[in-house]
């Protein structure tokens, strides 16, 4: 814990002080004090601090979601992907853009402007949808792990397909966006996402406490947790809403990032083991590390064309989660 703490208050820092603009130390600590030159301010308070105050919410939320979503389906490699939520926003996205670009086509069409500041809420709606088709199908016969997270395949895999075929058969100059969004960026988030993604973040910490018994129970098999006299499908219920919500906005606000919700949790075993009194808090903060480190990172590498956060931890989560695999009993 006293690690992960020492991590956050040295990333946290790092990604607001450096990036492209070189700002001396001097100005940055006078912009963050209420002081320092106009273009200081500019960049600090308008550019870096919101995109990482974005970057921790949606790595909390990212992180927690896999957390949440390996104990209830007992898959250790569960993320958010594995119900269907990143390809269904990638889906509502990919045809919300389409519906703007007709919006904005010549020929005296009356549909009203879509203002691409909907995108968060387009792709949480997305992701929320396809897991509560999967939720239904699941429903139908046993809410059970490997049911949920079989039908969670097979309708990724529909969604995921609908989307690609709207990419392939677009040609637009506004795919650029979605591309961009597809490979998971940071990049021109500002104050507005991380006003999006603040209530569904707070909300979820604020459920934690009350799911630490049941999420216990729920790892274990559903007859033997309902001897413990738990309601084996409504809390199943709960925290699979719980984590769809928290990954849903999280897709929506900065895309479809890779390995965090996967390896974090991981991560967070291998330093403080299964006790979940550790293990939730760990996983937040590796989360908010995680997400603002590789972001910062892809700025400084990639230099003025900066690399996507989604595409760091695509980089760098395979041969981590290697090292972790090998080192697990």
């Amino acid at each position: 814990m006293g690690g992960c703490l020492l991590a956050v208050a040295l990333s946290l820092p790092l990604a607001v002080l450096l990036g492209v603009a070189d700002i001396p130390l001097s100005d940055s600590l006078a912009t963050l004090s209420g002081g320092g030159s106009a273009m200081a301010r500019s960049i600090l308070l308008d550019f870096r601090l919101p995109r990482v105050a974005t970057g921790v919410l949606a790595g909390i939320n990212f992180a927690v979601a896999g957390l949440l979503l390996q104990r209830i389906t007992r898959n250790p490699l569960a993320d958010p992907s594995i119900l269907g939520i990143s390809q269904g926003a990638t889906l509502a996205v990919a045809v919300f853009l389409l519906a703007s670009v007709y919006s904005h086509a010549p020929g005296g069409n009356t549909l009203p402007e879509l203002p691409v500041a909907w995108l968060p809420a387009v792709g949480m709606l997305g992701g929320l949808g396809a897991a509560a088709l999967v939720h239904l199908l699941a429903l139908r016969h046993d809410l059970g792990p490997m049911r949920i997270t079989l039908c969670g395949v097979a309708i990724g895999a529909l969604l995921h397909a609908l989307a690609m075929g709207i990419i392939a058969g677009w040609g637009s100059t506004r795919i650029e966006i979605l591309l961009e969004w597809l490979a998971g960026s940071l990049y021109a988030r500002s104050w507005e996402h991380a006003a999006f993604l603040t209530p569904f973040t707070l909300a979820g910490l604020a459920l934690l406490p009350a799911i630490l018994r049941p999420l216990d129970l729920l790892s274990l098999d559903a007859a033997v947790a309902q001897s413990f006299g738990l309601s084996y499908r409504r809390h199943f219920t709960l925290v699979l809403c719980l984590a769809c919500g928290l990954a849903a906005s999280a897709v929506g606000a900065v895309g479809p990032i890779a390995f965090v919700g996967l390896l974090t949790p991981h991560l967070a075993r291998h330093m403080v083991g299964r006790r979940q009194r550790l293990l939730l808090p760990v996983t937040i903060l590796l989360g908010a590390v995680v997400v603002t480190a590789g972001d910062l990172a892809g700025r400084l590498v990639g230099g003025p064309d900066e690399i996507p956060i989604g595409v760091v931890t695509a980089l760098l989560g395979v041969p981590v989660l290697i090292v972790l695999l090998r080192k697990t009993p």
